[in-house]
């Protein structure tokens, strides 16, 4: 016997079990610690710029030769674009969990360089860059001045030269961006007043400008010439040696690029008669601006830069948010008096703190399972021994996860709290075995620790197999999914393993070493848990013979439970991942097309108001001009990240980061100005940008903006029909006001007026034209050339603008151009190669993510039929994924363990009795989350999974020793009774532990709390349903699969002979 060489050397059961211990406590300090394990899908980034470029000329001209070369690159799942009328354009693909971002990165370039031949010069000159990229804010920095001595502009280009380069060098920050007033740019405005009166154009100051602002290389003096005769040494010191050869050679220097606006004012544009000469600053202000007006952030109202840092791909976030506050605490040493930065979010809170949650939980589950066990056992020395063996095999469980590159995050947590009461399981049936034994007084505590092992040591390595079996086809799965499940199933894997190599090792070795006979005389307590456990064990005894007598009746009542099971299933509501409690949420603002940057910001102190009247509310970072949802700069948008106090101080569900968004859209409904909504983050960081459910509508059958715009706004008008969805909102705009300028082009041939110089006029008074570059604090700006802002307040001031004719005469456009006015889009996107309107669908609350979907599918195709196409992005993309795998790892699992039995019993019946209480588990399962009130999701779906090999292993308890008294001799009838009778005890008392010790689950609160009450919802109810019922039905079943097998064997046997 394998475990009596233990027995007899238990000084070599405690090394092995310490040389566990101390791998796992090695490996303890450097296991990393995350909410998730790497499930953010990897990302890389193309990006250009047009300068002057509306968004259909970029979205035609440079987004579409570069999509068509990108799509389909290796690993891909799904590519997005936008293109915007500042002439930006960004892609973005989302490539396959577990791929190499670095090779990706390298596969997107390639592709990249293939598709520059198509793109306009311009874009070429300025440049597309791609690079890897992760979309998770790990923290928003803020800077502020006190004493409002320095204005938004200065603040944030204090943080671009003096943070951003420092921030960027710590390890795992894979981008930082300044939100605020823009970089520094030379800003030259003109007066088209003073230009038309000296007959000037803006191209005339255009060529000045670049002309005069230019970096010189002007050579040197005394360098060899070809023919010259190298000097000689005769007359060092002298400025020329004998053969007038020069003895030194010096650099030249000339004032090329200017850096002042003094000097860019002192600029000639001509010389005039009497020698006078007229230069920048007499046609226009010059001043040290922004390269931008269109964005303004503050914090709670005030002006403030917002420094968002966002995590390298692969990185790990609490690194990187201590990494960063570090090297801040640092920098702010040498902060000019007055400024002061704040970590105004950091998003690594809710990891700490949940963390803290499951750490707690996980005392209170080792608590509660060591009390159940000392009910069960009413003998302290019996409790001291898995009181010993639990530590073992969860800190060795630790070195397992180190060696498989785990962190220790939710999921693994998890997997430690459950497997609190997995790993005592099989010290239990050891000591309970063991100490039956021992109290019969037949046996010294060595023979019974002996006798107890020969009987059990099948069960023990059975459950081991089959707890194995059940989570070999969740690595498997790919994906997100693939990669939750990997990272629980492992876990729960290694500290089996673990605890069965204990349950054969240390724990019969310390019973023989530990166990006495248990005396009789009890404490109150025990005799009053002994009194309630006889009744239900007599209980117990009388409906499961009542039921052996009665075949037909079990079958039926037993096929009720199945139907009743797989109906809940079927029907219960289903999510991917439940929405948290993050510490934040996100408010979108959107006015009508069009508005300017200061009727947004009148919006924005409507919402500070509100925000300023909310207990639960801490901080509030403002961003007006800036869209989340459309993730470039539009005047008519804006966006809030609302930083919520502690969850130690929002106790109680009325103040958690939902009601608190559900309030503020209750309020912000009354806004008149602008549609104003909130929501909570996605559920996984990095996956999206915002919470709820992206939809993709595309236009597969390019039926133009227009009928996009009408089919967005069917959608929106008739969701109320669906009663899962809250809310369907889209920043779509394909009307959004604009002038066009019909230009007569006869009229301008007629005038002798080039075509193209109409044309950089209207840029460079209208467009903020980029001129060239100067230096300034060791950094490159633009020159930006513009008309003032009298100039541009209304469209007849666009018609006073004046152009030069060939003769020299000032043309004003009013001479051949009208005004038209027309509607059209600021913002494009495209998804996965189509023109595309992003739809974002809020849950309703008392209904799921998978209803949500479910109906928002049915609404499409009632409202729009086959007209556009539609995707799921985001999160959706990977719930609708994940859906399908989902039954398959059910059914993989149950059939491997299946099979694993089979090959242990050598029988393909007895297994049938031994699997046969996972419907009544997965009907517990859905009982509680139907009483908890929460959807199925993977957490839910994690727990099953775990109630597949539970269920098993007390199938597992009653089989073994059914079959062991059949052997004996016993009627198929007895042998089920008198298993189901001795084994009740060890099956209530690791059931119950399990059960107990998992409950602090359900009333789980603060960050994280949803995942928690999800998992415990499926266990808790999950296993005491089928402790409760499956129990009485285990025996039934061995007898009819055990009658089934000996007739066939008997039929086999009658066969043979007749063929003899």
């Amino acid at each position: 016997m394998f475990s009596k060489f233990f027995i007899n050397r238990p000084i070599f059961a405690t090394v092995l079990a310490l040389l566990i211990v101390v791998a796992g406590l090695v490996t303890l300090g450097i296991l990393p610690i995350a909410q998730y394990p790497d499930i953010t899908p990897p990302t890389v980034q193309v990006s250009a710029v047009y300068p002057g470029a509306n968004a259909q000329t970029v979205a035609q001209t440079v987004g579409i030769p570069i999509e068509q070369q990108v799509n389909g690159v290796d690993g891909m799942l799904y590519m997005s674009s936008n293109s915007s009328s500042s002439g930006a354009y960004s892609l973005t693909i989302t490539f396959a969990v577990g791929t190499d971002i670095d090779m990706a990165t390298v596969q997107v370039q390639n592709r990249v360089s293939v598709a520059q031949a198509s793109l306009p010069t311009p874009v070429v000159v300025q440049g597309v860059t791609v690079q890897k990229q992760s979309s998770n804010i790990v923290m928003f920095l803020t800077m502020t001045s006190e004493n409002k001595e320095y204005d938004g502009l200065y603040l944030s280009n204090y943080a671009t030269l003096n943070l951003a380069d420092q921030l960027t060098r710590v390890p795992g920050v894979g981008a930082v961006n300044v939100m605020g007033a823009g970089d520094y740019s030379m800003r030259i405005w003109l007066d088209p007043a003073a230009l038309r009166i000296r007959n000037l154009s803006a191209a005339d100051v255009y060529q000045a400008i670049q002309s005069q602002n230019v970096e010189v290389s002007a050579g040197t003096v005394g360098q060899p010439l070809p023919g010259n005769p190298a000097p000689d040494n005769t007359n060092i010191g002298n400025v020329s040696s004998g053969n007038n050869a020069p003895a030194y050679q010096y650099s030249l220097t000339v004032k090329g690029r200017l850096s002042s606006p003094e000097e860019f004012g002192n600029i000639i544009l001509r010389t005039e008669t009497g020698g006078r000469v007229l230069r920048l600053r007499d046609v226009a202000h010059i001043d040290l601006g922004s390269a931008s007006y269109s964005v303004v952030s503050r914090l709670n109202g005030q002006p403030t830069a917002a420094i968002a840092i966002y995590q390298q791909p692969g990185s790990n976030s609490l690194d990187v948010s201590k990494g960063v506050k570090e090297k801040m605490q640092k920098l702010s040493k040498s902060f000019p008096s007055g400024i002061h930065y704040s970590v105004t979010l950091d998003t690594t809170d809710v990891i700490h703190a949940s963390v803290d949650e499951v750490l707690v939980t996980f005392l209170e589950t080792t608590l509660l399972v060591v009390l159940v066990i000392f009910l069960f056992l009413q003998n302290w020395r019996a409790v001291i021994i898995p009181c010993i063996t639990i530590p073992v095999s969860l800190i060795g469980t630790l070195a397992v996860m180190a060696l498989f590159g785990f962190s220790i995050n939710t999921l693994t947590l998890f997997g430690l709290i459950l497997a609190v009461a997995i790993v005592v399981d099989d010290a239990i049936v050891v000591v309970e075995n063991s100490t039956r034994l021992l109290d019969t007084g037949q046996y010294s505590a060595r023979q019974a620790v002996i006798q107890a092992m020969g009987e059990i040591t099948g069960p023990i390595v059975g459950v081991v197999l089959v707890l194995l079996a059940v989570f070999i086809p969740t690595m498997l799965v790919s994906g997100i999914s693939g990669q939750l499940y990997k990272q629980f199933a492992l876990t729960i894997a290694a500290s089996t393993v673990l605890s069965g190599f204990n349950s054969l090792t240390l724990t019969p070795a310390l019973c023989a070493l530990i166990l006495q006979p248990t005396k009789p005389a009890q404490p109150p307590l025990f005799r009053g848990f002994n009194f309630v456990y006889n009744k239900t064990q007599g209980i117990y005894d009388k409906t499961v013979g009542w039921l052996l007598r009665r075949p037909a009746a079990a079958l039926l009542s037993y096929a009720g439970f199945t139907a009743l099971a797989v109906i809940l299933f079927m029907k219960w509501p289903s999510t991917f991942i439940p929405e948290e409690d993050d510490g934040y949420f996100l408010a979108v603002v959107q006015l009508p097309p069009a508005s300017s940057l200061e009727r947004t910001e009148a919006v924005g102190r409507e919402i500070n108001e509100i925000l300023n009247s909310y207990p639960e509310v801490k901080n509030y970072i403002g961003i007006s001009g800036f869209s989340v949802m459309g993730g470039g700069e539009q005047s008519n948008s804006g966006t809030y990240f609302v930083i919520l106090k502690n969850w130690d101080e929002r106790k109680g569900k009325e103040h958690t980061a939902q009601s608190v968004v559900n309030r503020f859209n209750a309020q912000a409904y009354g806004i008149q100005e602008a549609e104003v909504f909130a929501m909570v983050p996605p559920a996984i960081p990095g996956l999206g940008a915002t919470g709820g459910l992206q939809l993709q509508v595309e236009d597969r059958n390019n039926l133009g903006a227009t009928e996009m715009q009408h089919a967005v706004e069917t959608l929106m008008a008739t969701y109320h029909t669906k009663p899962a969805l809250a809310s369907v909102s889209s920043q779509y705009q394909a009307n959004v006001p604009q002038y066009f300028l019909n230009i007569d082009r006869d009229k301008v041939q007629l005038m002798g007026i080039p075509l193209n110089s109409v044309f950089t006029s209207l840029g460079y008074y209208m467009g903020a034209a980029y001129v060239n570059d100067f230096v300034e604090f060791g950094r490159i700006y633009q020159v930006k050339l513009g008309a003032r802002d009298r100039a541009q307040r209304i469209i007849d001031d666009v018609l006073k603008l004046s152009v030069q004719n060939a003769s020299g005469e000032m043309v004003p456009f009013s001479a051949f151009m009208r005004v038209e006015e027309q509607l059209g889009m600021d913002q494009i996107n495209r998804y996965n190669m189509y023109s595309t309107a992003s739809v974002t669908c809020n849950v309703a609350p008392g209904s799921s993510s998978g209803e949500a979907i479910q109906q928002m599918e049915a609404l499409f195709k009632e409202q729009l039929g086959d007209e556009f196409g539609y995707e799921w992005t985001s999160v959706a993309y990977q719930e609708t994924q994940a859906g399908t795998t989902t039954t398959v790892v059910f059914v993989m699992a149950l059939l491997v363990a299946f099979l694993v039995l089979a090959a242990q019993y050598e029988s393909w019946t007895s297994p049938v009795a031994a699997v046969i209480g996972l419907p009544v588990a997965l009907l517990g399962a859905m009982i509680g989350c139907l009483i908890m009130g929460t959807p199925v999701s993977i957490y839910t779906q994690i727990g099953i999974i775990l109630l597949v090999a539970l269920s098993a292993k007390n199938g597992i308890l009653i089989v073994e020793f059914a079959r062991d008294f059949r052997a004996q001799g016993n009627s198929i009838r007895d042998a089920a009774f008198q298993a189901g009778h001795i084994r009740l005890r060890p099956i209530l008392m690791t059931s119950l532990a399990f059960v107990f010790g998992v409950m602090p689950l359900l009333f789980a609160t603060g960050a994280g709390a949803e995942s928690r009450i999800a998992l415990g919802a499926a266990v808790v109810f999950g296993m005491a349903l089928n402790t409760l019922l499956a129990t009485v039905y285990i025996p039934n079943f061995y007898e009819l699969m055990q009658k089934i097998q000996e007739k066939l064997g008997k039929k086999q046997i009658e066969e043979k002979t007749e063929k003899v």
